[in-house]
């Protein structure tokens, strides 16, 4: 039985790297065109730095982690391979290795990086520090169960290595629920607002919505990352090896989850710009509709989900005045 469980590891830790590598591709892919859509008409002064550096800092975490990993193979099947004790499956399964550590040390980051921008989409949007409370409450809730988890498989010793050992295994159960918390309740509040805001301009406009794509495109970053993550709590949970698998991948997943957002909004955008020969033209922010006669301010605030700007003017039926919907993405 023990050696069965050794096997699935051994392929367990292979399977996750290489699944690792095709997804960390796609991150690449997916960060060339997040920088794309950052510097999309906009001069070089206008570029949203802080989001850019964010985007850079995923890629950065998740080449670490990938390159650890690649590390991890390279020392489990061929440098200790015959001097380790218990060969492969025994390295692969001792928590209290060095690069195994740094790993999750990199994983934590990541996530807790992940979803503070999610909880900062969410205030945003909102404008309001009460909305964010409960999701920053599960933030600080996310940093110390990753600092828990990642100070007790440091200190795992020969009979406490397994990662579903009590003393390591609650702090990683943990970790995995309240991160899972946190995205599901900040995507809500997110999702609620915007289809609020939606709704109440409903009636102002004869064409479709644009603030409906940028909603799905949302709601689909936070599916794929809450998907992966309740796969992971699963696994972990029933004591499946699997978890490694879906541990690994979820680092990229991080990363792309962050671009698609970026990347869709940017297309979007693009594919409903208005024509540059139309004869009224009017480009609406901050709540400002102006009609032929007057100029009236109505107290909306721009709704900045992200990275990107996404602006809307909209004729309303009887072409008296314009809705024009602001979006940071």
């Amino acid at each position: 039985m023990a050696s069965q469980c050794s096997s699935t590891l051994d392929t367990a830790a292979i399977m996750s790297t290489v699944l690792e590598g095709i997804f960390y591709g796609f991150s690449l892919l997916m960060f060339g065109g997040t920088l794309w859509s950052l510097g999309y008409r906009r001069a070089t002064s206008d570029i949203n730095r802080p989001i850019a550096a964010i985007a850079t800092l995923l890629l950065i975490l998740s080449t670490i982690h990938m390159v650890v990993d690649i590390i991890r193979i390279e020392e489990g099947l061929v440098l200790y391979r015959d001097t380790f004790p218990g060969g492969p499956p025994a390295f692969f399964a001792d928590v209290a290795q060095e690069t195994f550590v740094f790993k999750n040390a990199v994983y934590s980051l990541q996530t807790l990086l992940g979803d503070g921008v999610v909880i900062y989409r969410c205030y945003v949007v909102w404008q309001s520090v009460l909305i964010i409370i409960v999701p920053m409450m599960l933030w600080c809730g996310v940093a110390a169960s990753a600092v828990g988890s990642v100070y007790s498989v440091s200190q795992a010793t020969t009979n406490s290595g397994d990662i579903f050992f009590k003393e390591t295994g609650q702090w990683i159960t943990a970790f995995y629920a309240s991160t899972l918390a946190t995205n599901l309740l900040s995507s809500g509040l997110l999702a609620y607002r915007i289809w609020m805001i939606d709704r109440r301009i409903s009636g102002m406009r004869s064409s479709r919505s644009k603030t409906m794509p940028v909603l799905r495109v949302l709601m689909d970053a936070a599916i794929l990352y809450s998907v992966a993550l309740f796969t992971a709590l699963m696994c972990f949970v029933s004591s499946n090896n699997g978890q490694y698998v879906v541990l690994d991948m979820i680092t990229p997943i991080i990363s792309i989850a962050f671009y698609m957002v970026l990347i869709r909004v940017a297309v979007a955008k693009t594919s409903h710009s208005q024509p540059s020969g139309s004869a009224y033209s009017t480009t609406l922010r901050s709540g400002t509709i102006p009609t032929p006669q007057s100029s009236q301010q109505y107290p909306l605030q721009p709704v900045q989900v992200h990275i990107s700007q996404l602006t809307e003017s909209e004729r309303s039926t009887h072409s008296e005045y314009n809705k024009g919907d602001d979006f940071n993405v």
